[in-house]
């Protein structure tokens, strides 16, 4: 049930931003890059690749952590990224339109709808994407492997400065999801994307009301500081020419995939079925208790 609701939940946000990305034309569905913690043992290797059901056709780099504070020292304290490159994934090429989706283990602090969000931003698209790690870590390292995996395997490059925003608005949001909750979080961004795309802003100071407006609609209260970098984040946003018409397009196509997804006969069967089965343990424990 659970993996079911992470799936939900990362429809609505696959496509929550558009930029632009060219296809390369070796880039065949299918093609498999491994992303490996510098920092593992050869013990830890071997184990993740056995998980990941590697084969000796996949290709495998490794990520240092040197890179994870490159691209997220920034914005993130040093003590949250940490001095050992652990997590890792797995990205395999998807067909065209598949989208982006993300499955997770032993990560801690970014979730599966956060990678979505900064791998879409960063210009990533149509992947199955597996992140994984020995043990619990944040899965900080995982995104910076992900990006170069992909760079690698469409040959493509990404440009800086969009590496950079896709993992400032990682820790916006993961900022944001500690104090605000989640789903609070996500919606908030991806409201402030919607009112973007209805109502073009042109100065920093229409934005901060903007944003303002928006999380007094969603009953959020934001501290003077997260409110400075929504409006820091979404400024640079803006001087990349993102076509916020695209962006609100294809928030409401996830969307209706959700609702087409959650009206489908065998999700609703399967949801009834784990409702029935919780409706009986529940009958069961009380039995137990008034006995």
């Amino acid at each position: 049930m659970k993996s079911i609701w992470k799936k939900c939940l990362a429809l609505t946000l696959v496509f929550a931003l558009v930029l632009p990305v060219f296809a390369a034309a070796d880039a065949i569905p299918g093609d498999v890059i491994i992303t490996l913690g510098e920092d593992l043992s050869e013990t830890q290797k071997q184990s993740i690749l056995n998980e990941m059901g590697a084969t000796q056709d996949d290709t495998i780099i490794y990520v240092t952590n040197e890179e994870e504070h490159q691209y997220l020292g920034n914005y993130i304290s040093a003590s949250r990224i940490g001095t050992n490159a652990l997590s890792s994934s797995k990205i395999t090429l998807g067909e065209e339109g598949a989208g982006i989706a993300v499955e997770s283990n032993n990560i801690n602090w970014v979730s599966d709808e956060m990678y979505s969000n900064a791998l879409i931003t960063a210009g990533v698209e149509d992947a199955d994407i597996y992140i994984t790690a020995p043990i619990a870590v944040s899965g900080t390292a995982a995104l910076t492997g992900l990006i170069k995996a992909y760079e690698i395997a469409t040959e493509i490059e990404i440009p800086e400065e969009q590496k950079q925003i896709a993992n400032e608005e990682l820790i916006r949001t993961g900022e944001l999801s500690d104090s605000i909750g989640m789903e609070e979080a996500t919606e908030l961004m991806n409201r402030i994307k919607e009112e973007i795309a209805n109502n073009p802003v042109e100065t920093e100071e229409d934005l901060r009301e903007l944003i303002r407006r928006v999380a007094a609609e969603l009953g959020i209260t934001l501290t003077d500081e997260e409110l400075n970098g929504l409006v820091s984040l979404f400024m640079r946003m803006k001087d990349l020419n993102i076509d916020w018409s695209q962006v609100q397009d294809q928030i409401s196509r996830v969307r209706d995939n959700l609702d087409e997804f959650l009206n489908r006969e065998d999700t609703q069967g399967f949801i009834k079925n784990f409702l029935d089965l919780i409706n009986r343990l529940i009958d069961s424990l009380r039995g137990l208790f008034s006995s």
